[in-house]
């Protein structure tokens, strides 16, 4: 048996309680399920790579704990911008006390803001712009089509990117995922700083958007993958809430009743992380047991929500998971 280190010690000591206890009772219904020989899905919504997940997630990749990524476009890329402009980053520590004056001064200086971290457009945005824009162009005159995530991992493994490294390369998520070909669903890219460049592409007759494979095509490559891989159940654990989770989770109603398959297992464990209020139909604030009104989880399936901050509640999960 694995020895825990002092980080999951001190949380099975003293989280006993309430969301506390909840982030043990869920680290521990994970490490369960690929004890069992489960598979899981990790779903990251919201700015998790700007957040720096990458410095725990890149090892819960490498590690095995996890088999499949559902992003939001933005984490794919703040990831890999995290990796070449890290020290071109402000961090802005009184964000709450900013005036309109003062965040118009920030986008003049080419600042972009996610709460008290600011991305720099020229060091990140555009860095990655004049790279991944000749990887569609290569792939789209050698009439090749791949997913947004596949051209990222194409760029990575390339090595272009090298010469801009800021920070430690095992810190990267994306770069992990990229060595291990890990399958990533990425819904509404387009919803993304590299989804809107490649539709300004597309208007100015540069590109073609065949060439970018597109969210349908990611529904029934998951439908396949699941089909595939659920042989002794698929968990799914969820950061945040949004597309990321719903479109993914789908995939479950989706194969038992529109494809008529009634022997699709349900999802084999679920946990939320979420700061949402339980009401006013939200996706992200509902509670785990309206999902088996929708086909998604079985009566039995074990089910935690934490409602706390993701990026002090993730990495306390990964790190129990880990052994550390």
């Amino acid at each position: 048996m694995t020895t825990k280190g002092p980080i999951s010690n001190f949380i099975e000591k003293y989280y006993l309680h309430f969301n506390a206890a909840a982030l043990v009772d869920a680290a521990k219904g994970y490490e369960a399920q690929l004890a069992n020989g489960s598979k899981m899905l990790v779903s990251l919504a919201g700015a998790m790579s700007t957040a720096e997940i990458g410095k725990v997630f890149a090892e819960m990749i490498r590690k095995d704990k996890v088999q499949i990524i559902s992003s939001t476009g933005a984490n794919l890329e703040e990831d890999i911008m995290n990796l070449v402009a890290h020290s071109h980053y402000k961090r802005v520590p009184n964000y709450r006390d900013l005036t309109p004056q003062d965040e118009w001064d920030l986008m003049e200086k080419g600042l972009n803001r996610v709460t008290d971290t600011c991305i720099p457009e020229e060091e990140a945005f555009r860095r990655l712009q004049k790279h991944i824009f000749k990887i569609w162009k290569d792939a789209e005159d050698n009439g090749e089509r791949f997913f947004p995530h596949e051209f990222m991992y194409k760029m990575l493994l390339s090595g272009v990117l090298e010469q801009y490294y800021e920070i430690d390369i095992k810190n990267s998520w994306m770069f992990a995922a990229a060595e291990k070909n890990l399958p990533i669903i990425v819904p509404g890219w387009e919803d993304s700083t590299m989804g809107n460049i490649f539709a300004s592409y597309v208007l100015k007759g540069e590109l073609k958007a065949s060439t970018m494979k597109s969210g349908i095509e990611y529904m029934t490559f998951l439908a396949d993958w699941y089909t595939n891989n659920s042989e002794n159940g698929i968990g799914f654990f969820q950061i945040g809430g949004g597309i990321s989770g719903d479109f993914p989770i789908c995939v479950v109603p989706m194969l038992y009743q529109d494809m008529e398959r009634p022997d699709t297992p349900f999802w084999s464990y679920f946990c939320q992380i979420s700061d949402s209020t339980t009401s006013y139909g939200s996706y992200s604030g509902a509670v785990p047991n309206e999902k088996i009104t929708w086909g998604k989880l079985n009566i039995d399936t074990p089910k935690f929500i934490i409602e706390s901050d993701a990026t002090i509640v993730a990495p306390l999960i990964f790190a129990y998971l880990l052994d550390m």
